[in-house]
């Protein structure tokens, strides 16, 4: 099996530069807690994967980086428990297992929220969520339309998706075109065919970005958030019998958001807001 460890390295330059962008906040910045005391602790190992490109993955010079990687980063240095962190990196679907057998103490690459993994293990309260997003034409009039349920409207999706699903119940007077993938609605888009795409937020920032995009369309509207449709959003997993450092992830977090670290590492990783 192959696993790649990392010993995290503090100290790298701030961000140069920033730019006009809407950045989330989903912690609470009333809340206040004492700082956490992580004593007795030898080292934390953060588990995460290689293949979730901008969360995870490793760079033209093969190294671990990401949204995910730098957040620990962060994290560690806020806990002030630097030389105790590392992160190693093992196959996705490996991680729950090295988690629960004790080969990690946390893992910070997207596990699912939901009944069933909340039964396995412990996690932080999310501190990001994934939007969804129409995406529309430059020039196109769809935002002026949201208010009055975008009627009879051609809008596309992915069939199946939970954004199809979230048009449906959410825009049920439009006119719904099913697709079998992403690319094949964006190609229709570009070519008139639909009026809008509705999918992931993420996802389609990078798009517009791209030069498949070619610089034709824009987002419309606001973000939708669900927990419903989406789930609850992005969180660090621990051991059930480990909700202490889940406690002190979440101090951790907090000062992040408040300090303006987290808005450094989005606008590092997402050049164009999902929000």
């Amino acid at each position: 099996m192959h696993v790649l460890v990392v010993l995290l390295s503090f100290g790298s330059p701030m961000l140069a530069w920033a730019q006009s962008v809407e950045l989330p906040n989903f912690r609470d910045q009333t809340e206040r807690a004492a700082e956490p005391q992580l004593t007795g602790r030898e080292r934390i190992r953060f588990l995460t994967s290689t293949d979730y490109p901008p969360f995870n993955f490793l760079d033209q010079a093969g190294r671990l980086t990401g949204f995910n990687v730098d957040l620990v980063r962060s994290i560690c240095d806020e806990l002030r428990i630097s030389p105790l962190c590392q992160i190693e990196a093992r196959p996705f679907d490996q991680l729950p297992k090295a988690l629960a057998d004790g080969e990690g103490d946390a893992i910070a690459a997207g596990i699912a929220i939901s009944a069933d993994s909340r039964s396995r293990f412990a996690f932080t309260r999310p501190f990001l969520q994934y939007p969804a997003r129409f995406v529309v034409r430059r020039g196109s009039s769809l935002s002026t339309q949201l208010d009055t349920g975008l009627r009879e409207i051609k809008l596309g999706a992915v069939a199946g998706s939970a954004h199809e699903a979230m048009l449906r119940a959410f825009f049920p007077n439009s006119v719904l075109v099913d697709f079998d993938t992403r690319d094949n609605a964006l190609a229709a888009l570009q070519s008139g065919a639909i009026e809008g795409f509705f999918g992931d937020g993420v996802g389609l920032s990078f798009w517009l970005a791209s030069e498949a995009a070619a610089d034709c369309c824009m987002f419309a509207g606001g973000a939708y958030l669900s927990d419903r449709f989406l789930g609850e959003g992005l969180a660090i997993a621990v051991r059930r019998d480990d909700e202490e450092l889940a406690d002190a992830f979440d101090y951790a977090i907090n000062r992040i958001v408040a300090n303006g670290r987290m808005a450094e590492i989005m606008l590092r990783y997402f050049p164009v807001s999902a929000f």
